[in-house]
Parts: structure tokens; sequence; C-alpha cells
């Protein structure tokens, strides 16, 4: 696995966040949350922003990000569009650090298996383990988001977030 790889999975999926959340019915719809289940759409949403722009943007390219980690989680009255865009700087912010490290002379294996800059729960993980760890956690939540809009808007359709259309070739 590459870098490069990865940084396609994380764009696609980005992308495909940001497009569910516009295509929630209202702004209002994105901050419902459903019985039995915790987290509205909109918390959803902030939370795999903060979460790429620490891990990825801040820690692996400096970005300068400051994760507010409690706010992902808050109720919010922040309208789609705005938080369709925290995706979407996300997404800039991931593009940018990981081209970065493919740019850089060690950016196969050597990079992949440094470790990460910084022990996660106590652990310290190589960068590639933790960059696979992201990628799923990134998918695991977009799964959560397409569902949470789909059981606040029945008649909602695909956004299309795993299309193989939306998958970037090499």
């Amino acid at each position: 696995m590459t870098i490069h790889a990865l940084r396609l999975i994380y764009l696609r999926d980005l992308d495909a966040a940001a497009r569910e959340v516009e295509a929630y019915p209202s702004d209002a719809a994105l901050w419902q949350t459903q019985p039995g289940i915790t987290n509205s759409g909109g918390s959803l949403a902030r939370h795999i922003a903060g979460n790429m722009r620490h891990f990825i943007g801040h820690l692996l390219g400096k970005s300068g990000y400051t994760r507010h980690r409690d706010a992902e989680f808050a109720p919010s009255d922040l309208t789609r569009e705005k938080v369709a865009d925290e995706l979407r700087a996300a997404s800039r912010e991931v593009d940018a650090a990981l081209s970065a490290l493919a740019s850089k002379p060690d950016a196969g294996a050597a990079a992949l298996a440094a470790p990460f800059p910084t022990p996660v729960a106590n652990k310290q993980f190589t960068t590639l383990q933790f960059l696979v760890h992201l990628a799923s956690h990134l998918g695991y939540h977009l799964g959560q988001l397409d569902y949470h809009r789909r059981m606040t808007d029945p008649s909602a359709k695909t956004a299309d977030s795993m299309s193989f259309a939306t998958l970037p070739t090499v």
C-alpha cells in the first residue's frame, strides 16, 4: 500500500461525506438524533473532519489545525453548507499532507514504517498502521452518516458514497 493509494481513498471518502451532508433534506435534519442513536449526522460529519484534520492535516502535515473534539459532538446550528465546508477543509489538508509526504525521498516503505508522530491511546503505531486505521475509521463513520441521513429522510436516495465510479484510479 502506498501513500498515494491511501490519499485517494481519503479524498474519495471525504468528498462522499460532504455529499452526504448536502443530501440532508434540511439543515435541521442534519442535527436530529434518532431513537437509540447518540449522534446526529452533523456530529458525525464534524467528527470525521476534526479527526482527519488533527491526525493527518496537523500531525503529519503541520497544518496548524487545533482540534476541539468535544465541540465535534456538541449540538450546533451550523448549516449543511458550513459542515460540508469543514469536510472540504479536511480534504484539502489531507491532500496537502499526504502529497508532501509522498514527495519526500523516503516516501516509500521507510516513511510508512516510521513511527506515527505521536502515540495514540498510549500505543505507538507505525505510520502505515495508523493511516490504515484512519481510513477504516473514516469508512465506518461515513456508513453511519449515510444510514442516519436515510433514517431522517426515508425517501432519500443514495449519495453514491462507496461507488466504484467515484474511486479515483492510480
